[in-house]
């Protein structure tokens, strides 16, 4: 398998040699002028203030309040100006402010009037440093925009020479409370590491949901205590990371497992402190009556055919096989890991799935018909939203609520269930009309597994064409919506599924810097500000990814070639664009300047 760098640096283009000149991303030295700031999502407002800062002048850290929230976001200022200065936190506020001049003051004050999960920040203003908000979510995301006005060295603990910032006012608050990214472990299995970075890079976009896309029909990547044979067996499949995903081999006779893995339960409850930390509530998702098929590795009897099948190595579509819907076992079972999946994460929300649910062994299994009969129902289609209704009963029952994708609509939508609209945004429509709580991610602009430059020079995808100035393009809130049915519009939601995604470098290659575009639709509003302005804030975010080390798609920052070869038989017409605004083009054929 060719490493994504050398992927990403190889020229393919096997017709002519062309060289292009501009539109190159910025190198890493490149930073922002002061008298002015630089942060993603915009801010709802800021003001540059005359003069600079120099973070080595700050003596220490002082708590307004002494509260344990105060001394958490204390702690992420100590750690991260570690490579500056050495600070120490104070726990009193003194009668005045006049001798705080070099210090950073932290105030969570719950009767300010500052919105949930805003913040104040102020640099230089006749003291050091302040931030308040009213909320540890506010006092957390202030600190995120503190880190976007310091040195991008910083971000890998390195001394720095530049350690001025730039005096500045900045208030802030979300648009959207949701704001959400999604990441598919069962396809290709990821470590505890990688889904930390992956927090990590939600948490700086000021995003406030992780979407664990824990069960699918390649892998069951959770422990559920009670069943020790779905970590012993549907966790793992045969070896096939060489093989295109739609080319997968099917597991021959004799051969082993050996490629997948699973969470402990302790190993879950890690990756959620680690999110709680960072302010992000972890969504689990267990899916269900479709997408099953791995269960069925360890429980065959709880599928409408009741065979033995080996965990798909890769995604033969469309799968049949289904949870049957007219055997009770099948509920039992699904409540006894529901009731271990409540126990282990905290957050409001479980996520059901539901979605691509083929329905052709519900029509020929003599259990779910007799369910159909029994229940009163007309189809199958209604079959599917008694089962999702059932569940919800029993998810209620443990005071949380049922999220499913757009296709739980169909047969009847469950009385209090959030509908995650990705087939377009139809489904978050009908769902907004009807009372109903929605999270947007239609496919047109929020699946990140999907190309988002040139098909020649990227990495294989499994389709599909968004740009970064697409998702920029996002309204959550359509159009249809009145006025109040868009108040049921919580927010949106990038997806990343990883059928074409083997590596944690690719991983974030996909969704870099498309979650940046998407974090300020969410954050500061769609339309609020331009595509230029944002592209050009862009370009300093980057150099903050190369300090941390993560990979980002230059497909934004390159000349994409599309070329077509005339009718005539030797003649081709080539096509030179960029999403690089205001930029001018130069190529060459023949290697001269």
């Amino acid at each position: 398998m060719i490493s994504l760098t050398k992927f990403i640096m190889k020229n393919i283009f096997p017709l002519f040699f062309l060289a292009i000149f501009s539109c190159q991303p910025p190198s890493q030295t490149q930073s922002m002028l002061m008298n002015d700031i630089s942060i993603i999502p915009e801010p709802v407002s800021k003001q540059i203030l005359n003069g600079t800062f120099d973070l080595k002048s700050i003596k220490g850290i002082i708590l307004k309040n002494g509260s344990e929230k105060e001394h958490h976001i204390a702690a992420l200022f100590q750690e991260y100006l570690n490579p500056a200065v050495s600070l120490s936190i104070s726990e009193f506020v003194p009668a005045s402010l006049s001798g705080t001049l070099d210090h950073i003051i932290i105030s969570l004050d719950t009767n300010a009037k500052i919105p949930p999960e805003g913040y104040n920040l102020a640099v230089g203003d006749h003291h050091g440093i302040e931030l308040k908000a009213s909320s540890f979510s506010g006092l957390f995301y202030g600190f995120q925009t503190f880190r976007q006005l310091c040195p991008p060295g910083l971000e890998k603990g390195a001394r720095s020479e530049n350690t001025l910032i730039q005096n500045c006012k900045v208030v802030d608050a979300p648009t959207f409370g949701y704001r959400g990214m999604h990441l598919d472990v069962s396809r290709h299995f990821f470590d505890v590491d990688f889904v930390k970075t992956y927090i990590d890079m939600i948490a700086l976009h000021k995003m406030n949901v992780f979407h664990w896309h824990l069960t699918d029909d390649n892998g069951w990547r959770i422990e559920i205590k009670k069943y020790p044979e779905l970590s012993e067996k549907s966790a793992w499949r045969v070896d096939r990371t060489e093989e295109p995903w739609k080319e997968q081999s099917p597991i021959q006779p004799g051969e082993k497992a050996t490629y997948g893995g699973y969470y402990t339960q302790d190993e879950i409850r890690d990756v959620i402190q680690y999110a709680s930390d960072r302010n992000i509530v972890v969504i689990p998702e267990i899916e269900m009556p479709g997408h099953t098929s791995e269960v069925f590795a360890a429980f065959p009897n709880l599928s409408c055919k009741g065979d033995t099948l080996p965990v798909n190595p890769g995604s033969y579509w469309p799968n049949e096989d289904i949870f049957c819907a007219g055997n009770e076992d099948v509920f039992v079972f699904l409540e006894n890991v529901l009731g271990e999946i409540v126990e282990l994460f905290p957050g409001p929300y479980v996520h059901i799935g539901g979605d691509e649910a083929h329905k052709t062994n519900w029509k020929q299994c003599p259990k779910c018909q007799k369910r159909i009969e029994d229940e009163g129902l007309k189809n199958e289609h209604e079959l599917q939203s008694y089962f999702i209704k059932r569940i919800e009963k029993f998810i209620l029952s443990k005071n949380k609520k049922l999220v499913g994708w757009d296709e739980i609509l169909e047969g009847g939508l469950a009385p209090s269930a959030t509908v995650m609209s990705w087939r377009g945004m139809k489904g978050g429509i009908e769902s907004a009309k009807a009372g109903h709580d929605v999270i947007m991610c239609p496919v047109s602009h929020c699946y990140f597994d999907y190309y988002q430059a040139n098909s020649e020079t990227s990495p294989e995808a499994i389709g599909g064409y968004t740009t970064l100035k697409k998702v920029y393009s996002f309204n959550p809130v359509p159009e249809e919506l009145t006025q109040s049915e868009s108040k049921f519009v919580l927010g949106g939601q990038g997806n990343l599924w990883t059928e074409y995604v083997q590596t944690p470098d690719l991983a974030q290659y996909r969704v870099l810097p498309r979650m940046t575009a998407l974090s300020e639709v969410l954050w500061s509003g769609p339309g609020k500000n331009s595509y230029e302005d944002f592209y050009g804030r862009l370009i300093h975010l980057q150099d903050r990814f190369d300090s941390l080390g993560w990979t980002y798609a230059p497909g934004a920052f390159v000349v994409s070639i599309h070329a077509n070869q005339k009718s005539t038989g030797s003649e081709f017409q080539v096509k030179l664009s960029s999403e690089k605004p205001g930029e001018p083009i130069r190529f060459t054929i023949d290697g001269s300047d």
